[in-house]
C-alpha cells in the first residue's frame, strides 16, 4: 500500500476509535444531552489540574475528596464540585477530567481548564503561588482545539459545528477580589483603582477572553456572577470582632455587586448581537448564596457561618490542614472550608441552575434549556 492509503488507512482508525469512544460513552446510563462540556475557572471548579505545580492553592491531600468517590483528587470541597454535579445532570456518564490530564481524542468529550488562586488578571493569586489565569486557561484551549482538529481532519468547519452544541461554563472574578484588589500588602490595585475602575477593568478584560472562546468555537456558554464572598468564614474570621460573628464584610460585596451587574450586561450584549449565533446565561451565584444562606433550614443546613473543616474562628483564618478532622456531618454544613462550599450546597447550586425558572438564579434562560438550543 502506498504511503496515501496508509495515511487514509490510519486517519479512518483514529476516526473509528473517536466515533467508538463517544458512542461507548453515551451507552453508558442516560445519552449526554451535548457532546462536551469544556470548564473554566478557579478553586470552586478546580479538579486537579493545580495537584502537580508549585502552590499553596492546591487540595489534593485528605480531608478534601473524603466523600468523593475517587477520594483526593484536587478538588477543594469533601466531594462534587458544582461542575461535577452539573455534568451529572446533563448526563455524561463520566466525571470531565482535568486538562491537565487530559489530550488527544478524550478533549472530544470535554477537560476542566480550571486552575485554584486563578483569576481574570495574570497577577491575581500571586501571593498563593503558581496558577493558570483565565488568559492562560484560554490558551490551553486553543492548543486543544488545535489538537481536535486532528480527528476531523484539520476541517475547522466541521470542528466549529461540533463545539457549538456543547456546553461552556465560565466561573472567573472571585479571586480577582480576594486575592487581589482586596488584599492591599501584597497589590496595589486597591489603591490604583475605585471599586467602579477596578469592576470595568476587569469586565474589559473578562468581555475579551470571552469573546477568544467564542471565537475558538464556543457558542454555548455560562457564565457565573461572583457569590456573597463578603459573607465567607475567611472573611467573617477577618473583618468581625467576637461580639459579631455574623457581620459581612459589606465593603467586598458591594464591590462584587458592581462587577456582577456589568457581567449581566456584557451577556445581554454578546446574546443581542456583538457575537452572532452565541447564546450566553449569566448564573446569580450572589443571589443564588445569598437564598442558601436566609432559607438555610429549608435547605437541611444548620451552620452558615463556619467551615467543616479549617482553623481559627468560623473554621476560617486557615483553611483544611492535611488530615485534620473534618466536623463528622457535613449535611449540615454550607461550607466546606474558609472559601468553598460542601458537596451538599453544591448540588443544591447546581439544580437550581439547571432548572431554575427564576431569572434570579439563571438569565435569560436555564441550562438545561441552553443545552437543548
Amino acid at each position: 500500500m502506498g504511503s496515501g492509503g496508509a495515511v487514509l488507512s490510519e486517519y479512518v482508525l483514529v476516526v473509528y476509535l473517536l466515533w467508538l469512544t463517544i458512542l461507548a460513552g453515551r451507552a453508558c446510563s442516560q445519552e449526554a444531552q451535548v457532546p462536551c462540556f469544556f470548564i473554566f475557572g478557579d478553586s470552586l471548579v478546580d479538579n486537579g489540574n493545580n495537584n502537580g505545580i508549585l502552590t499553596l492553592a492546591r487540595a489534593n491531600y485528605r480531608p478534601y475528596g473524603i466523600d468523593f468517590p475517587q477520594g483526593t483528587t484536587g478538588r477543594f470541597t469533601n466531594g462534587r464540585t458544582y461542575v461535577d454535579v452539573l455534568a451529572q445532570l446533563l448526563g455524561f456518564p463520566n466525571y470531565i477530567p482535568p486538562y491537565a490530564r487530559t489530550r488527544g481524542s478524550a478533549l472530544v468529550r470535554g477537560a476542566n481548564f480550571a486552575s485554584g488562586a486563578s483569576g481574570i488578571r495574570d497577577e491575581t493569586g500571586n501571593n498563593l503561588g503558581d496558577h493558570m489565569s483565565m488568559n492562560q486557561q484560554v490558551a490551553n484551549f486553543g492548543r486543544a482545539v488545535q489538537q481536535m482538529s486532528r480527528y476531523f481532519r484539520g476541517d475547522f468547519n466541521a470542528l466549529n459545528s461540533y463545539l457549538s452544541k456543547c456546553i461552556f461554563y465560565s466561573g472567573m472574578g472571585s479571586n480577582d477580589y480576594l486575592n487581589n484588589y482586596f488584599m492591599p500588602d501584597f497589590y496595589s490595585t486597591g489603591s490604583d483603582y475605585t471599586i467602579n475602575a477596578f469592576a470595568a477593568a476587569l469586565l474589559q478584560d473578562y468581555s475579551r477572553q470571552l469573546t477568544q472562546l467564542y471565537n475558538f468555537g464556543a457558542r454555548k456558554v455560562v457564565v457565573t456572577a461572583v457569590g456573597q464572598i463578603g459573607c465567607i468564614p475567611y472573611q467573617l474570621a477577618r473583618y468581625n470582632s467576637n461580639n459579631s460573628s455574623s457581620r459581612c464584610n459589606e465593603d467586598i460585596n458591594k464591590a462584587i455587586i458592581l462587577f456582577n451587574s456589568g457581567l449581566r450586561k456584557m451577556v445581554d450584549r454578546f446574546n443581542k448581537g456583538q457575537l452572532p449565533a452565541a447564546n450566553f446565561v449569566f448564573l446569580d451565584s450572589y443571589q443564588s448564596t445569598k437564598d442558601l444562606v436566609l432559607n438555610a433550614r429549608s435547605y437541611g443546613f444548620e451552620v452558615v457561618d463556619k467551615g467543616c473543616c479549617g482553623v481559627g474562628r468560623n473554621n476560617g483564618q486557615i483553611t483544611c490542614l492535611p488530615l485534620q478532622q473534618a466536623c463528622d456531618d457535613r449535611r449540615k454544613y454550607l461550607f466546606w472550608d474558609a472559601f468553598h462550599p460542601t458537596e451538599v450546597a453544591n448540588i443544591v447550586l447546581a439544580k437550581k441552575s439547571y432548572t431554575s425558572k427564576s431569572h434570579s438564579y439563571a438569565y435569560p434562560i436555564n441550562i438545561q434549556q441552553l443545552a437543548m438550543l
